[in-house]
């Protein structure tokens, strides 16, 4: 393996570990998710702009590419305030499993406007990852009816947010020869913009620790990750990149249980690993067939 590849990795699982911690840091805020937004917004946007010079790419973009960014960033942000509600609702496990079935929203995407066809392979996928999210919605919590109504919420928020993300990362295509950090800090600036008149400025933390878990979020959760994530995947094969995200949900699932006591019903797991499985395969273009059937072996001569 080359250092190239090993260093990618490294960044890759570092940023997918910083990932799965951001529920805990958002619930421990004590912020309405809309301040959460805004907060995270409005710090990482100077860490982006940072990032963005030392890497030489801070230039004034304006027209279809800005304007583009622009929407990206508004999908980005309704992304981040469905996501961030959920996690209450439903459980930081249950909501980021869902939350992963965006790559079948992007493949959604691509079949209405760009004409492209979907193959035999992720039709199966598609039915197992839906079969996944069932077992999910199905098994909520057995107890009151106000919260299995709650955690019904929470899951079709997930669901919303897994959408708006796959919006972003579609206009994103469109954007090709763009750096990653300018997007980026095109994005949260458009939050920043979107979300003042939203925001509860007279409930704004007030505890330094408060202001720290915000401010983590901003500089480590939004800086700091983005800049190990662009560097994965600059150094890494897509097919790595993908398995290495799903690091994700498995790290949100840990924090979750050991954090907040929630743990996963046997059918949730169930339904949450089918869910996994099936965008795992997804992203890497598996064939079920090729998972079903034994390779033959090459008769010797």
């Amino acid at each position: 393996m080359s250092p190239t590849i090993k260093s990618g990795i490294l960044d890759m699982t570092i940023a997918m570990v910083l990932s799965g911690t951001i529920g805990w840091f958002v619930l421990q805020s004590g912020q309405s998710p809309a301040n959460v937004v805004f907060l995270r917004c409005l710090i990482g946007a100077p860490i982006l702009a940072l990032l963005a010079y030392r890497a030489g790419v801070l230039a004034v973009i304006r027209g279809r590419t800005l304007l583009l960014a622009m929407i990206g960033g508004v999908a980005l942000v309704l992304n981040w305030l469905a996501l961030f509600s959920a996690y209450p609702l439903a459980s930081i496990s249950a909501a980021t499993i869902v939350y992963n079935v965006q790559p079948f929203m992007l493949v959604g995407l691509g079949v209405l406007f760009l004409g492209e066809k979907v193959s035999a392979n992720k039709l199966v996928w598609l039915g197992l990852a839906f079969a996944g999210m069932l077992a999910m919605t199905l098994s909520g919590p057995p107890t009151e009816e106000n919260a299995q109504g709650s955690y019904l919420l929470g899951i079709l928020l997930a669901v919303v947010a897994a959408f708006c993300y796959a919006v972003a990362a579609f206009v994103a295509k469109w954007l090709k020869g763009t750096s990653s950090y300018l997007i980026a800090l095109i994005q949260v600036s458009t939050g920043v913009v979107l979300l003042a008149p939203l925001a509860d400025w007279h409930n704004l933390p007030t505890a330094p620790q408060n202001w720290a878990l915000v401010a983590t979020l901003g500089i480590v959760h939004t800086g700091i990750m983005y800049a190990f994530l662009y560097s994965a995947i600059q150094k890494l094969p897509v097919v790595l990149t993908g398995t290495l995200s799903f690091l994700y949900p498995v790290v949100a699932v840990i924090v979750d249980m050991y954090a907040f006591g929630h743990v996963l019903t046997p059918v949730q797991a169930l339904g949450g690993a089918a869910i996994l499985f099936a965008a795992v395969a997804t992203t890497l273009n598996l064939a079920p067939k090729a998972l079903l059937l034994p390779k033959r072996k090459a008769p010797q001569r």
